[in-house]
């Protein structure tokens, strides 16, 4: 899967922001988006949204690749507790320079279902549309932190 914005802010700001303790800001987007995920399954009627199957989720940030124009995070989350019950997800962040005020904000996600045949016809058939949906939400989220905590120069 693969989403992404564009920015009216300079690369290097929205880098900066990006990089600039990811970890005590990202995850809580993550929860976020995740959380999102678990209303749309209620309301397609794939288990309760509270109870049963409530889980936490982990999130592990990588070292950044920063070059000239781009920089890619690393980022995976998955469920804790019993794995193979619920899908895990590795994916690339990445801010990428337009121009002297303009940037794109994308993600590439990949995702592993969870329950291996059933699991896997169960997501063609509609988890997948969860999953987008959820990194949709996760890099809108992190897009209107960006416009809102990054000042615009131009």
């Amino acid at each position: 899967m693969r989403y992404y914005l564009e920015l009216s802010l300079p690369f290097e700001e929205v880098e900066r922001a990006l990089l600039s303790s990811p970890a005590t800001w990202i995850p809580g987007l993550a929860r976020d988006a995740e959380g999102r995920a678990r209303v749309l399954m209620a309301e397609v009627g794939i288990g309760p949204q509270e109870g049963l199957f409530r889980k936490q989720i982990e999130i592990k940030l990588g070292e950044p690749m920063q070059m000239a124009t781009r920089t890619i995070l690393p980022m995976s989350w998955e469920a804790t507790g019993p794995r193979g019950l619920f899908p895990s997800f590795a994916s690339d962040i990445e801010v990428a320079a337009l121009g002297p005020s303009r940037t794109q904000l994308s993600i590439s996600a990949r995702y592993q279902p969870p329950l291996g045949a059933v699991g896997r016809a169960i997501d063609r058939a509609l988890m997948h549309r969860v999953a987008e949906a959820t990194v949709k939400d996760f890099l809108d989220r992190m897009g209107e932190r960006m416009n809102h905590d990054v000042p615009a120069r131009g």
